[in-house]
């Protein structure tokens, strides 16, 4: 595949969405960006990492809340700026500028962030929703975190409807909908590493 293409990955948590995008992108040679994202938002926009830690993956709510309600100035400014807030919706088109930028200079995988919306005009890209069982990610993040099965439930609710909010919110589509995108695939059916291996081939068969 010599031509430039987006995988974009949606996922749920205790899914195994991160490790399969990091393996994929391995074997595909192209870059992987997920948490990796914030730190890029945060060099381009000279803002403080804090602000998209903060925002990460969250529908707007006006103005950051808690310690955040309030203006920034941005870094290396002398003074708080007296106009502009910083909104997640602010922060939501600082890392968007991020994720096009990097799909305009290379090929690389994406994970979450609304990122299969963001590039919703590029003409190579494969999206793709990775679900798996309840009882196996409860499992995954029990054996990952060390939690009680209680604390991964908690967890899973938790994090299912702030990622669901945040797409919905953005995108304007359903957050783990079919037809949202290309490909939705339960890994705990195929196993992790055989998940990979018919995410990998319906990325270069789609691709040609």
């Amino acid at each position: 595949m010599n031509k430039k293409f987006v995988v974009n990955i949606g996922r749920q948590l205790g899914s195994g969405g991160k490790e399969i995008g990091e393996k994929l992108a391995a074997r595909l040679g192209i870059d992987f960006y997920d948490k990796e994202l914030i730190t890029l938002a945060s060099k381009e926009s000279g803002l403080c990492r804090e602000f998209f830690e903060k925002a990460d993956e969250r529908a707007s709510q006006g103005i950051i809340g808690g310690l955040f309600g309030m203006r920034f100035p941005f870094v290396g400014d002398g003074a708080l700026p007296t106009q502009n807030c910083l909104s997640n919706d602010a922060l939501f088109k600082v890392q968007s500028d991020v994720i096009r930028q990097l799909a305009d200079e290379k090929s690389c995988l994406f994970v979450g962030r609304c990122a299969d919306y963001i590039l919703r005009d590029y003409p190579n890209c494969v999206n793709i929703f990775i679900s798996a069982s309840h009882s196996a990610r409860v499992t995954r993040l029990c054996a990952a975190l060390s939690i009680s099965e209680e604390e991964a439930e908690n967890m899973m609710n938790k994090e299912d409807k702030k990622r669901s909010e945040y797409y919905n919110y953005y995108s304007y589509k359903t957050w783990g909908a079919a037809a949202t995108y290309h490909l939705c695939i339960d890994s705990s059916v195929l196993g992790i590493e055989k998940t990979i291996d018919f995410i990998e081939e319906f990325v270069k068969l789609k691709i040609k």
